[in-house]
């Protein structure tokens, strides 16, 4: 397996400088450049002063020379700076943002995994049930809902409609984070339990916006491969041996039924850290896929570039981890 996990880092690096030309290449190509905004904040400036400015910035320079100077600082750690916050591109994504995005995320594929799977199996033992049927209606609707929408059906819901029609129905954020900080907590400003509480209450909409689609998707993978793996024979077996119910599902089916789900979690986690773009945006919420919205629309190149690239290189780097994970859980896998 070390040989095979060296071959698949080696093979990452012409793949993400492939990934880097093409994300560089479509921020590059995008309608107008960085000065336009300059430009329409101060229409008096000359164009003798705009085209100082496209030098001093490399914008008069091709694409292709620009892409190889940003790739020289890159690999030496140097994402350039922001033009619109004025600090580090590096600081600003993976210091203020990226933190803030972790957590939306992190917290998301928890809620998805502690749900789609006892749900899941829940749904595969009481098959063409009552239940069953509901499950598998609730999450078709989960998985053929869009995130946007429902983001917005939930602010409507949970923070205008509800709270204006029921009496003492509690009025829920419409977004942003609370003004409470870890600093606070450290100072004795408030205590650790005000602390979780206010990210908590401000993180309950996003956090379910953002599971939807993965609750309801590995629900349903969940109950197939249950039901897959309670047609084998080795479990017809455990049960005319007169093992319990119990044992024969949890025990021996159970573990057997989780391996594809092991998969779906590993190549969805950089999905989701880009899929919080939209999340975020709805819900005002700081984090990284909100700043490379903000970062396209203001043409924050240095900005945008160091987000995108950095999805591209989790998403490499996570479907490795969960092709090592799937030879981890399933022994008849083996990479040597």
């Amino acid at each position: 397996m070390f040989a095979y996990t060296v071959r698949r880092l080696l093979q990452m690096v012409p793949l993400l400088l492939a990934a880097s030309v093409v994300i560089y290449a479509l921020l590059a190509l995008q309608p107008g450049d960085p000065l336009d905004e300059l430009r329409r904040q101060n229409p008096r400036i000359t164009a003798e002063q705009f085209e100082a400015l496209k030098r001093a910035y490399g914008l008069d320079q091709p694409i292709h020379i620009r892409y190889f100077k940003w790739l020289s600082r890159a690999v030496q750690g140097d994402l350039g700076y922001s033009r619109t916050y004025g600090i580090s591109a590096a600081e600003y994504i993976f210091v203020q943002r990226l933190p803030k995005t972790l957590l939306l995320s992190g917290l998301a594929l928890t809620l998805a995994l502690l749900v789609a799977i006892p749900v899941g199996v829940f749904s595969a033992v009481r098959q063409y049930s009552l239940a069953d049927y509901a499950i598998t209606f609730l999450s078709f609707v989960g998985f053929s809902m869009p995130v946007f929408f429902l983001g917005i059906l939930l602010l409507y819901l949970f923070a205008i409609w509800l709270p204006d029609h029921i009496p003492g129905f509690p009025r829920f954020p419409t977004g942003g984070v609370p003004g409470v900080l870890w600093e606070d907590v450290r100072s004795g400003a408030v205590s650790f339990g005000q602390f979780l509480g206010q990210w908590a209450w401000h993180l309950i909409l996003p956090v379910l916006a953002l599971s939807s689609l993965q609750m309801a998707e590995w629900t349903r993978f969940m109950r197939a491969s249950l039901l897959e793996v309670l047609s084998q024979d080795y479990i017809r077996t455990a049960r005319a041996k007169g093992l319990a119910e119990r044992v024969v599902l949890y025990k021996h089916a159970l573990r057997n039924a989780l391996i594809p789900i092991v998969t779906l979690v590993g190549l969805a986690i950089p999905g989701v850290l880009g899929g919080a773009t939209i999340t975020e945006t709805i819900f005002s919420y700081p984090g990284m896929g909100r700043a490379i919205f903000d970062a396209l629309v203001e043409k924050d190149y240095n900005v945008a570039m160091a987000a995108l690239a950095f999805l591209a290189l989790m998403t490499a780097l996570f479907n490795l981890l969960a092709d090592l994970a799937y030879a981890v859980v399933d022994p008849r896998i083996r990479y040597s």
